[in-house]
């Protein structure tokens, strides 16, 4: 197994360093305190063609794969985990170019790639989270059109995004099977944006309730087939769990160095921490335990750029990635000690952020439940 990256990959991953440090990190705080939304910044990532990473050229993508991808979000998550937003975006792209025909693709595929359209993803609702067969909104038919009843809630750039692919029942009699997913325009009539959520990180962009009264799209916003939308949505999953493991990697990264640094700096009994036994057996699990989730990532965005089926390694990487994230940084604020608690050093915002990643994109205690289904077909 050859673990050497090409020269194309990372010439873009010193692009991305290089751009992350000189428009993201100075002004990562700003966003975060004052709750803004970067779509300026968003914008430039456009510009460098990452809104269409595995999307073809020409639909406007860059065609990148999944490993390039990794790299990409990891760089990205070690300035700002926020910046998965594009994962989201890259997300929604990616699931109409699979599912849509021409016309989709021309109209929604395109921009999204090119960064002019932002995407949102909306299946999560109160009752439905972890089980995302339960969903309750409902998309029933009328003549020509789609008539779209219920709410979301969490979904992030609620109210920011353009065009949001809703997972909604054409069929409440089918369970899963009688999931469709539907593209929404954010200026559609019957389609508003309710409460906007406070939370514990990534405040930057907004995680917003959507709500749907008689919403009425034409049939031509249906991807795919009636009833195929929970498959489209598991197997775009796969792809946005190995980004969220790729980003979680790159946070991890990020409080190991900082960690590391003042543990060179901090004299405590007439030397610096970092001489301490103690010390250098946490630093020596937090190196060791990030390399083996980002082997584990590219392994899994590896295999999804050959066209293997990667649900349990897609699962795996993002489980332990993220639970990975959550204990490097939380010893990373052990080791700042009194100032690792103080906003004026970031790794008290790196251990608020790592919480989220073993949340979305399925929590991970239905990564376990994934792993184990498919370790016993």
């Amino acid at each position: 197994m050859i673990f050497k990256l090409t020269d194309d990959q990372e010439a873009v991953r010193t692009m991305v360093q290089n751009f992350a440090e000189k428009e993201l990190a100075p002004y990562v705080d700003e966003w975060e305190e004052k709750e803004i939304f970067p779509k300026e910044a968003f914008k430039k990532i456009a510009e460098l063609g990452l809104f269409g990473l595995t999307c073809p050229e020409e639909y406007g993508g860059t065609n990148m794969g999944s490993l390039t991808s990794a790299i990409i979000y990891e760089e990205l998550g070690k300035v700002y985990r926020a910046m998965s937003y594009l994962s989201i975006s890259n997300l929604v792209c990616f699931l109409i170019y699979k599912n849509g025909n021409e016309d989709q693709r021309r109209k929604w595929v395109v921009p999204l790639a090119k960064g002019e359209l932002f995407g949102g993803f909306a299946l999560t609702e109160p009752n439905a989270g972890s089980d995302a067969a339960a969903v309750q909104t409902s998309a029933m038919k009328r003549g020509d059109d789609y008539v779209i009843n219920g709410s979301k809630i969490f979904i992030s750039a609620g109210g920011e995004a353009d065009v949001y692919t809703v997972v909604a029942k054409t069929d409440k009699t089918k369970g899963a099977a009688g999931a469709s997913i539907l593209v929404v325009e954010k200026e559609t009539p019957g389609f508003s944006f309710g409460k906007t959520e406070k939370k514990m990180g990534m405040c930057s962009y907004p995680t917003r309730e959507l709500i749907f009264d008689d919403c009425v799209v034409s049939k031509d916003h249906l991807l795919g087939d009636e009833g195929k939308g929970f498959r489209m949505i598991m197997e775009a999953l796969d792809g946005g769990r190995i980004n969220i493991g790729a980003i979680s990697v790159g946070l991890a990264h990020a409080a190991l160095t900082k960690a590391l640094n003042y543990s060179k700096e901090r004299v405590q009994f007439g030397k610096a921490i970092s001489e301490f036994q103690g010390i250098q057996f946490m630093l020596a699990d937090m190196a060791t335990e990030i390399e083996a989730a980002r082997l584990l990532v590219y392994k899994a965005a590896y295999m999804k750029d050959q066209g293997l089926k990667v649900t349990k390694e897609a699962a795996m990487a993002k489980k332990f990635a993220t639970d990975m994230a959550m204990r490097v940084t939380t010893d990373a604020v052990q080791i700042l000690g009194g100032y690792g608690y103080m906003k004026d050093y970031t790794v008290e915002r790196y251990m608020r952020e790592a919480k989220v990643g073993q949340i979305v994109e399925g929590t991970n205690q239905i990564q376990r439940v994934v792993i184990a289904r498919e370790l016993l077909r």
